[in-house]
C-alpha cells in the first residue's frame, strides 16, 4: 500500500497541476474501490478485529490506515471540501484545507516487492473465482467454510515464500503445491484450484474454521489465536 501511495502522489499532483481534475478523481475512486475495499481491507479486517491489541500485524495495519486517511482527505479536499474538513475534523485540531499535500517518503516505492503483490493478487483473484464457481453450484457459501488446495508453477510458489494465503484469500486454511494438478480443478491464469471443506470446528469470534477450537479450556469455542485476545 506505501508503494501504492508513491505512485498515487505523483498521479495526483500532476493531475492537480494540469487541472485535469477528472484523472484526480478516476485514479483515488479506483484505488479506494480496488486496493483499498476489495483487497486491503478485506485482508486485513481479520487482524484488526481478532489479533491482540499486541499483534505486530495489528499494529502495522493501524499505521497504515493511519497514512492512508491524511494522504486522502488532503488529495480530495479541493474536490470534496466539505466532506474532508468534516473528516480531517475527527481526528486533527485544524481544518484540512490550511495544510498542504503530504510529502509520500520515495523510500516507500519497491518496485519488485509491487510485482510480487501482483503474483499475489492473481493466485488470490483464482481461488475466489474457484470459490465463486462452487456458491454457484451451492457447494459452499462462506469463504471461511473452505479450505483450497492451489497448484503453482515452481516460480510462482517461490514468490509466495512466508506470505499466509489462507488470510490473504480469506480461507480458513491453503495449501500450495507445484505438484501436478487433479483433473476436477478451477483454473485461471496458470493457477489451478480444487475446492475443499476446512477440517474442524467454527470459531464463534473470527468465524474461522480450524481443529485447534477448543484447545484452550477457558475458552472452548475459540481458536488459540482468538482465546489469546480475549485473555489479554
Amino acid at each position: 500500500m506505501l508503494h501504492r501511495l508513491v505512485e498515487f502522489d505523483e498521479v495526483v499532483r500532476r493531475g492537480y497541476e494540469d487541472y485535469e481534475f477528472r484523472k484526480v478523481v478516476s485514479a483515488l475512486s479506483h484505488f479506494m474501490s480496488s486496493d483499498l475495499s476489495a483487497f486491503y481491507f478485506d485482508v486485513r479486517k481479520d487482524a484488526l478485529y481478532c489479533d491482540t491489541k499486541s499483534s505486530s500485524k495489528r499494529r502495522a495495519a493501524l499505521s497504515v490506515i493511519e497514512v492512508l486517511f491524511d494522504c486522502l482527505v488532503r488529495w480530495l479536499a479541493p474536490m470534496l471540501p466539505f466532506t474532508m474538513e468534516e473528516a480531517f475534523l475527527e481526528r486533527r485540531p485544524s481544518s484540512v484545507h490550511l495544510e498542504q499535500f503530504p510529502e509520500v517518503p520515495r523510500e516507500w516505492r519497491g518496485h519488485e516487492l509491487a510485482r510480487r503483490w501482483a503474483v499475489v493478487r492473481r493466485v488470490r483473484q483464482a481461488v475466489n473465482g474457484a470459490i465463486a464457481v462452487k456458491r454457484t453450484e451451492r457447494h459452499v457459501g462462506s469463504t471461511l467454510k473452505n479450505a483450497p488446495r492451489v497448484f503453482l508453477a515452481p516460480d510462482v510458489l517461490a514468490k509466495l515464500s512466508g506470505i499466509d494465503m489462507g488470510e490473504i484469500c480469506t480461507t480458513s486454511e491453503m495449501t500450495l503445491s507445484c505438484e501436478t494438478a487433479p483433473e476436477k480443478r478451477y483454473t485461471a491464469d496458470r493457477v489451478s484450484v480444487v475446492v475443499e471443506m476446512a477440517p474442524g470446528r467454527i470459531c464463534r469470534r473470527s468465524w474461522k474454521i480450524d481443529p485447534h477450537v477448543g484447545s484452550d479450556p477457558e475458552f472452548p469455542d475459540l481458536t488459540v489465536r482468538d482465546a489469546a485476545a480475549m485473555r489479554e
